[in-house]
């Protein structure tokens, strides 16, 4: 399992483009390159497939990696059609400087999770963190990931974060944050509920839901980038985004959809 996440990062930018399905046989084919937060791994691979199977002939490539970088990236006129990030407030930054050309979408709300490969982490709490036994924790990097910024946020919240900052490792993103779990260089960590609950992570452990008022929101958002101003294959994949079958995976990985409520 570890092989997968190390598929979405490199030693310079912390991401990968996964494969493209040219079509050479359609000469008129769009493309597409979508930077997306890690947190989205799992979700928006099955939601990709299935919009590929309802538009044949069609390019989708997907990089995942830190919502902070790509935003960098972006700026530095990275060649992006469409930009899925983990905090919507970056996106909003890009569409405030010119960089967006679709409104500000929001598209869900992330939940944050205690996660270990070795311990029951159904069964813990912050609080719990703080056993001398547990001698590393991961979590995303806060200065640019925002699932390590609530991951902070909680810790504090819950007057923990002092004690346990010297215990604390840091992932690029919230992929590798799991994969420093999973490889046994921690012991357990803080991340993304979309990536706990996928069948292969559950089974090692379980997770425990961390409580949502213990962090501001992970209000998630996305924009069509002005790279892709005029790409209808951009637009396309965005109205799909708000069709019932993506809807319906992004429930089935623990995402909370707008308008809607998360249990606590």
């Amino acid at each position: 399992m570890h092989h997968l996440f190390r598929t979405l990062f490199l030693a310079l930018g912390f991401f990968v483009l996964l494969p493209a399905q040219e079509s050479t046989a359609n000469a008129h084919a769009l493309k597409i390159t979508i930077a997306a937060a890690a947190d989205l791994k799992f979700a928006m691979d099955e939601i990709v497939t299935r919009f590929k199977k309802a538009n044949p002939g069609n390019a989708v490539d997907v990089v995942y990696g830190s919502s902070g970088k790509f935003q960098t990236q972006i700026q530095q006129g990275a060649p992006f059609d469409l930009y899925f990030s983990a905090d919507i407030g970056f996106p909003r930054e890009l569409a405030k400087s010119g960089f967006a050309a679709s409104e500000v979408k929001p598209y869900a709300l992330g939940r944050i999770v205690l996660w270990s490969a070795s311990l029951d982490a159904s069964k813990m709490t912050l609080t719990s963190l703080t056993d001398p036994k547990i001698i590393r924790i991961a979590i995303a990097n806060p200065k640019h990931a925002p699932y390590g910024k609530r991951a902070e946020e909680a810790l504090r919240a819950s007057g923990l974060w002092e004690q346990l900052e010297p215990k604390l490792v840091y992932g690029e993103n919230i992929a590798h944050t799991a994969q420093f779990v999973q490889t046994g260089n921690a012991q357990i960590g803080i991340i993304a509920l979309s990536l706990a609950i996928n069948s292969e992570l559950a089974s090692k452990g379980g997770y425990g839901l961390i409580p949502d008022q213990l962090h501001s929101p992970l209000e998630q958002g996305f924009i069509i980038t002005k790279h892709a101003a005029g790409n209808a294959l951009a637009k396309q994949f965005a109205d799909f985004m708000g069709s019932k079958t993506a809807r319906a995976v992004m429930m089935k990985y623990g995402f909370v959809l707008p308008g809607e409520v998360a249990s606590r």
